[in-house]
């Protein structure tokens, strides 16, 4: 009789041996599946939760977004430490702002030295298409994209020594051709068209190269001169005369129409409640993305680096069209 227990035992206990570790690899397949396929699906909207921060606990309310760091496309990594206003991101809180009914507000507090060209008018379009007031609140640095996405508010505060302004376009191209040559490698590039490879860091770029992409940078600048123009009031003069890249502190911006006022988070929710038509303490919420355990396993299991912007890759290697402050 012990015998056969002894060996019932020995039966169940290898049977749990085998079935443990695949149940787990069904798990971890099926939270890793989920997670892939968020992270593949870059329409879909990603999580958005609103943060209690102030005032009442319902009724109408001021809702925070957040422009902070680097302007990039697509979306942060839930595993990044560093600060990114990824485009995907920053549209989601707007439209999640658009659909709640109790937000009279928003409250877009700016601290970033701008960015790509793209996701930045990105932002600023999903902004001009919001029907309720929106208020800008600067913080350290609102300069170049930044600034530029500000200009679809209806009032800018800035702090004092907040750093704003830098209207202008940049673009760098490496040029890494003589230390090629220094250490014998040489790149043969086949292509079709004169400027196929144009900026290819292998090469020495011509004066013709660089007088057409000046061309297209102009072309760009000029879009930027109009949108602050039409979002401050000037005449293209105006505009023109104050867009020489340079930034402003608050105080300079004032004086200057750039802003609208100097001042605090408290001044930014007195005027976004006062706009939104809220009488008496607004419920202030803070709109932040928050990440579903599948896709933190996915991008563990995918190795995806943390702490890196998005696209800092495309940024390194390819030429692009930057509204950025490069101190």
């Amino acid at each position: 009789m012990n015998t056969n227990r002894s060996a019932l035992w020995a039966l169940l206990g290898v049977l749990i041996g085998f079935t443990l570790p695949v149940a787990a690899c069904i798990g971890v397949t099926l939270f890793l599946s989920l997670g892939l396929a968020g992270l593949g699906n870059q329409t879909a909207l990603s999580p958005i939760s609103a943060v209690h921060t102030s005032g009442p606990l319902d009724g109408p309310a001021v809702a925070i977004i957040e422009i902070t760091g680097p302007i990039v496309n697509g979306r942060v990594s839930p595993l990044s430490a560093a600060d990114s206003a990824a485009a995907a991101d920053i549209m989601d809180q707007i439209e999640q702002a658009a659909l709640d009914s109790d937000v009279r507000a928003v409250i877009l507090y700016v601290n970033s030295p701008g960015g790509a060209v793209v996701p930045s008018d990105e932002i600023y379009a999903a902004l001009q298409k919001l029907r309720i007031p929106i208020v800008v609140q600067m913080g350290d640095v609102a300069a170049s994209g930044a600034y530029y996405l500000s200009m679809a508010a209806d009032h800018l505060i800035a702090n004092p020594n907040t750093l704003t302004g830098s209207i202008g376009v940049i673009s760098t191209f490496p040029d890494a051709h003589e230390l090629l040559e220094k250490i014998g490698v040489e790149i043969n590039v086949i292509t079709a068209g004169e400027i196929k490879d144009f900026g290819s860091p292998y090469r020495e770029m011509s004066p013709e190269e660089q007088a057409y992409w000046e061309e297209l940078i102009n072309e760009v600048y000029q879009g930027f001169i109009e949108i602050v123009a039409d979002g401050r009031g000037f005449d293209a003069e105006t505009a023109r005369s104050l867009a020489d890249g340079r930034v402003y502190s608050g105080r300079r911006a004032l004086e200057l129409g750039l802003v609208d006022a100097l001042g605090y988070q408290e001044d930014a929710i007195a005027k976004a409640a006062e706009l939104g038509g809220i009488t008496g303490d607004p419920r202030v919420i803070r709109y932040q993305k928050f990440s579903t355990l599948s896709s933190l396993l996915g991008e563990t299991f995918l190795g995806l680096p943390a702490g890196l912007p998005p696209d800092l890759l495309q940024r390194a290697l390819s030429p692009m069209l930057e509204y950025r402050w490069i101190p």
